[in-house]
């Protein structure tokens, strides 16, 4: 398990690490450190959603089209410097244990939650998957929980395989299985 970060950034951003890190500490399962400009922006990811592979397009407030463009995303993610990258590992009795892949990423949209309620008004989360928050999204209605609302990585059109290799960390990590992956702007 990988805790320690590669601290390849400048001065000034160091003391929102080191608040991440202390945060993640012992809760993730690898971390990393990447400059945003490393970040691969896919317009085949966003297509992913616009037909509407997991079901929330134009469901959620978390996805899109709510989200904005793809443009629009990556200009807002590339006004910051790095990105923290962070992955949960959960073990699963086997490759069809679906309520223990829910059960993980529970866990793993808490902890990703948790960091958004600390640091997303000035640093910014992305979770796994859409927001999971409400039972039902409001959409189109206004957001019954702005403060809780957790955009995805895929939502901005990031590949996450693509991510991972990007920060170094294991988008696979074995059979019975599955990770999640978040990520904070600083």
């Amino acid at each position: 398990m990988q805790t320690t970060l590669n601290l390849r950034d400048s001065e000034e951003s160091l003391p929102a690490l080191k608040a991440l890190n202390k945060a993640i500490e012992g809760r993730v399962y690898e971390c990393a450190v990447i400059s945003t400009a490393d970040i691969v922006f896919s317009p085949d990811i966003r297509r992913a959603c616009e037909v509407n592979l997991c079901g929330n397009y134009g469901r959620s407030w978390a996805c899109p089209p709510a989200v904005g463009t793809l443009e629009e995303l990556a200009t807002k993610i590339l006004a910051y410097k790095n990105a923290l990258v962070f992955t949960t590992k959960h073990d699963l009795e086997d490759s069809f244990d679906f309520e223990g892949m829910q059960r993980g990423k529970d866990i793993h949209n808490q902890l990703s939650l948790d960091l958004h309620e600390r640091f997303g008004k000035t640093n910014p989360i992305y979770g796994a998957g859409g927001c999971s928050h409400c039972e039902k999204c409001a959409y189109p209605d206004p957001c019954r929980a702005p403060e809780k609302l957790l955009s995805s990585i895929e939502a901005s059109g990031i590949n996450v395989s693509e991510l991972s290799r990007s920060a170094g960390v294991k988008y696979n990590n074995g059979p019975n299985t599955v990770t999640y992956f978040s990520m904070a702007l600083f």
